[in-house]
Order: C-alpha cells, then sequence, then structure tokens
C-alpha cells in the first residue's frame, strides 16, 4: 500500500511537471535535461501549448545535432529560423559551414542574417560573420571572394584583435590565386601574432621553395616539424595522464 501511495504520489508530480508548472519553468528544466527523454517530452508539450516559441524548437534540437542526428536536429531548427529568423539563421548557418560542410546553404543563411541587421556586424557562435563567408568560400574553391570576405573580417575586427587563422585563409586564397607575395605577407602576419601557427610556416615553406630559396624554405618545414612533434608529444602526454585517472 505504501509503495503503491509513493508511486501514485511521483505520477502526480510528474504529470503536474509536465502539464502545470509554470512554462518557462518547464522550459529550463527541459533545457538542463536535454538529451533525455523526459526532457524530449516536456519539449514536446510545450510545443502544442506554446507552438510560436522559436526557443523551445531551438533547445529541442540541440542533442540531436551534438549526437549528429542531423536530419532532426535541422527539422526543429528549421522551425525556430521561420519562426524568429534573426535569432536563429546564424546559428544554422554556422552548424551547416561547420558540421555538415554544406558551404552553400552556409552562404545562404549568412547572406540573409546579413540583410535582415543591416548596420550591424553580425557574429554568429561568436565568430564574425564575414570571417564565417570567407571559410564557406574558400571551401568552394571561390578563393577571389574568400580572400574579400577574410579580409573584412580582418578589418572588422582590427589586425590585433583578428582571428589568426582569417591571416591564414587569407594566404592560403591569395596562393591559390596565384599571388604568393600577398600569401606570403598574410603568413608573415600570422606569424606575427603567435610563432606557433604551422599552416603559416608550411605555407612560407612552399612560397620560397617556389621562389629557390631553399635554405629559407626548410627553415620554415623544420619549424612545422617541430611544431608538429610538441603537439604529439602533449598529446600523448594527455593521454598517458587520462589512462592513469582512468585506473
Amino acid at each position: 500500500l505504501i509503495i503503491a501511495v509513493l508511486l501514485a504520489l511521483y505520477s502526480i508530480v510528474i504529470i503536474f511537471m509536465l502539464f502545470f508548472s509554470p512554462k518557462e519553468q518547464r522550459y529550463n528544466f527541459a533545457s538542463n535535461l536535454q538529451g533525455f527523454s523526459l526532457s524530449q517530452s516536456m519539449f514536446e508539450i510545450l510545443k502544442f501549448q506554446d507552438p510560436s516559441n522559436d526557443r523551445i524548437y531551438f533547445e529541442q534540437s540541440v542533442p540531436f545535432n551534438k549526437r549528429g542526428y542531423y536530419n532532426k536536429g535541422f527539422q526543429l531548427l528549421d522551425n525556430a529560423v521561420e519562426i524568429d529568423p534573426k535569432m536563429h539563421l546564424g546559428y544554422r548557418g554556422y552548424m551547416k559551414l561547420r558540421f555538415l560542410r554544406d558551404f552553400k546553404g552556409a552562404l545562404e543563411d549568412f547572406n540573409r542574417l546579413d540583410s535582415l541587421t543591416p548596420n550591424v556586424i553580425d557574429t554568429p557562435w561568436g565568430e564574425d560573420i564575414d570571417f564565417l563567408r570567407g571559410e564557406a568560400y574558400f571551401g568552394l574553391e571561390s578563393y577571389e571572394k574568400s580572400v574579400i570576405h577574410f579580409k573584412r573580417s580582418i578589418e572588422n575586427q582590427g589586425e590585433g584583435w583578428a582571428d589568426i587563422q582569417a591571416f591564414v585563409y587569407t594566404g592560403l586564397s591569395e596562393y591559390e590565386l596565384g599571388n604568393s607575395e600577398e600569401a606570403k605577407k598574410y603568413f608573415e602576419k600570422a606569424l606575427n601574432q603567435s610563432k606557433y601557427t604551422v599552416e603559416a610556416h608550411l605555407g612560407l615553406a612552399k612560397i620560397y621553395k617556389e621562389n629557390g630559396e631553399l635554405e629559407k624554405s626548410e627553415s620554415h618545414l623544420d619549424e612545422a616539424q617541430k611544431l608538429k612533434d610538441m603537439a604529439e608529444i602533449e598529446l600523448s602526454d594527455l593521454k598517458s595522464e587520462f589512462e592513469k585517472n582512468e585506473k
């Protein structure tokens, strides 16, 4: 009898939480339990009760996309975008770019977001929109356009604050366009920010080799190899430490 009463009380509490507690409280509860079946059930009820709330669709989509179930995740994310495109287009574009490698789709989202926010430099998921557009054009091998957007990103942020990869990508794009001297300038700017930038060393090694400056080419190749070896040693040490902690 005691067990039956406890089960009944438990069921009442769950039903109350699922259907009758304040919506914001249920939303926060479901968000904190992201990925669990109870969370998904609560999101389904919230969608039924508040179908125009974009945040519900967005939060429900996150665990699916994290786990690689993009078909279901993007169905929900598309609903969030439809309700509030300004809020969610940047994230959807970021996901298309970084996880689906859907460069054209990412550009469509970034460009649409940009058109909705005039006089604002958008930062989808914390990254400069022109850097992300440059990355998409680079993936499409549209190097002239990628150069335009990477340089614009550097201008947006200022050279001292720009993402170091903006310099690297600009150098790579200029190199693909046959502008070796311009590429060299940007690889050197990347190394001015951090001497540990492997891609910049490799880019300079190629350029110096093509120019017949073999000593300089070898120097940059050696530096790139050292950095690679250092990274592998650090990775090995971290794995060993992790295995010890597991034991």
